[in-house]
């Protein structure tokens, strides 16, 4: 398995009104040292709408000012719909980070 293939299927266990960050997905893909690859690999997402790159945040809990599927707007208004509250271009990681593996 890839490790873009990695990425995508650490992404798809983040579920809906949670975040996690590209070091936690980077870690859960057995390269913690990886985070600028796995926003790479999200920016090149084959199935966007299946695979939820929208729910990956930076470690500050920032969105993507690149976000590649509509701009930052975009990965806000997603992630609103799913519940999490969005304020300043950012998400509480202490009430949204996905804890699980």
């Amino acid at each position: 398995m890839s490790f873009y293939d990695k990425v995508y299927e650490a992404v798809c266990r983040v579920p809906a009104g949670k975040v996690a960050t590209y070091g936690q997905i980077a870690a859960m893909c057995g390269s913690p040292r990886a985070s600028r690859a796995v926003g790479y690999a999200l920016h090149m997402n084959p199935r966007p709408g299946v695979i939820p790159c929208h729910r990956i945040v930076n470690r500050e809990g920032r969105l993507a000012p690149a976000f590649a599927f509509g701009g930052i707007d975009a990965q806000a208004s997603l992630l609103r719909a799913e519940g999490v509250e969005v304020e300043g271009n950012a998400v509480d990681l202490q009430r949204y980070l996905f804890r699980g593996e």
